[in-house]
């Protein structure tokens, strides 16, 4: 953002600085099983009473709704983050991971399929992951799929 993008902004919206490290996770804390856990309920709502069970109503609708339900909440959650609402950003990320596992099950992916791609591509420079996409990019090109490397 330019600076004088900056100076247009309301101070409520203006960018703060980043933090300059990440606190690492703590093991006293819930972890990332929580993940494998919900996923696992989700999936046995699958054959759930859509009017007894959130998750089963969401995926009763098919994919495209769950897409969707999934991108509202992803806006939702970055509006709280640019308008610095600490705890509002951490339930708004609560249910972006949930629905985002409502859409892996709806979309047949497993939580170990992510967490693959991701130690794929741990210790690898992000600008570097990236260009490696470019070859991905242009086979996507030729499939005519939508998606932005």
């Amino acid at each position: 953002m330019a600076k004088s993008d900056k100076k247009k902004l309301p101070a409520a919206l203006k960018p703060k600085k980043a933090p300059k490290a990440i606190v690492a996770l703590s093991s006293d804390g819930p972890g990332p099983e929580v993940l494998d856990r919900l996923c696992a309920v989700v999936t046995a709502r699958c054959d759930a009473d859509p009017s007894l069970s959130h998750s089963a109503r969401l995926l009763s609708r098919g994919t495209s709704k769950v897409a969707q339900k999934f991108g509202e909440e992803a806006v939702e959650c970055l509006i709280e983050a640019v308008a610095g609402n600490r705890d509002a950003l951490i339930a708004e990320s609560a249910d972006v991971l949930y629905h985002l596992v409502v859409l892996w099950v709806s979309s047949g992916v497993a939580p170990h399929e992510v967490w693959a791609e991701l130690t794929r591509r741990e210790g690898v420079s992000g600008i570097a992951e990236k260009a490696g996409r470019a070859s991905i990019a242009s086979a996507a090109q030729e499939l005519g799929t939508r998606k932005i490397p």
